[in-house]
């Protein structure tokens, strides 16, 4: 049985076609999965889409599992990151700023996106995806943790209390997993959880597209956390070119 798992592409094309490329190399996999973190904040959302799509296509429904993230709810429902209010007038202005910076990104991505996009965001809110790997157990994957996309219960260096507390109400032997945009591969009790790390804006390897691939042999796990250099200069200039709203924030989420 393989599994190939990637998350977090936030608009990023020539991230996620480094990956797609990689996945291809590295096949066959009997099932592929994304969670989460699609279109928003990159500079070709749309075209991100169309290329999971095409994926879905070629792939087919039942082996290409594809789910929501907190960013592709905010595109949708227009939530936005939630914040605490801001306690002085210092505060107030850094909240300002990186609110209207915020804004201005995510309405120029739902400008990119059409109807078809727009729907695929629309119905895979919310998801999360399940599967049984026989002689090993259940595998069960979704964006953040289980019922909310928004934690960081998650992280490579959250309390081990913390962390198991993310996986009470679920039952299976590895969670994966997307958000942080750090790759993870931990222990919580019965749990395993890996976290692939981030195709478009990777915070563990800024200017690298990640992903993993999953094998079982004999029942046993074998992981291996792939990355892949994409060129971020010229991306940034194609984004750009196109009237990307606020290209130097984008160029520090993405280069070292």
């Amino acid at each position: 049985m393989r599994l190939a798992v990637f998350a977090d592409i936030h608009g990023n094309l020539p991230a996620l076609q480094a990956v797609l490329a990689d996945i291809h190399r590295c096949a066959p996999f009997d099932m592929i999965w994304c969670l989460g973190d699609l279109a928003a904040l990159g500079g070709q959302p749309q075209e991100c889409l169309d290329a999971l799509l095409a994926l879905r296509e070629r792939q087919g429904e039942k082996n290409f599992k594809v789910i929501g993230g907190n960013t592709d709810r905010y595109l949708v429902t227009g939530a936005r990151l939630p914040s605490l209010p801001p306690q002085d007038e210092a505060a107030f202005a850094e909240y300002r700023a990186q609110a209207l910076c915020s804004g201005a990104v995510l309405g120029w991505n739902l400008q990119q996106l059409r109807w078809h996009g727009f729907t695929l965001l629309r119905d895979i809110l919310g998801r999360e995806t399940k599967l049984k790997v026989p002689g090993y157990g259940t595998v069960i994957g979704f964006h953040a943790i289980p019922g909310d996309d928004e934690s960081l219960a998650l992280r490579p260096d959250s309390a081990d209390e913390e962390a198991a507390d993310a996986l009470l109400d679920r039952q299976g032997r590895l969670a994966l997993c997307g958000h942080t945009h750090r790759a993870l591969d931990r222990q919580l009790g019965g749990w395993r959880v890996i976290n692939p790390g981030s195709v478009g804006m990777s915070f563990g390897a800024p200017g690298m597209a990640e992903w993993a691939a999953l094998r079982w042999r004999d029942g046993a796990l074998e992981v291996d956390f792939r990355r892949l250099p994409y060129d971020v200069p010229a991306a940034l200039a194609a984004w750009a070119a196109r009237g990307y709203p606020e290209i130097d924030w984008i160029a520090a989420r993405l280069q070292a």
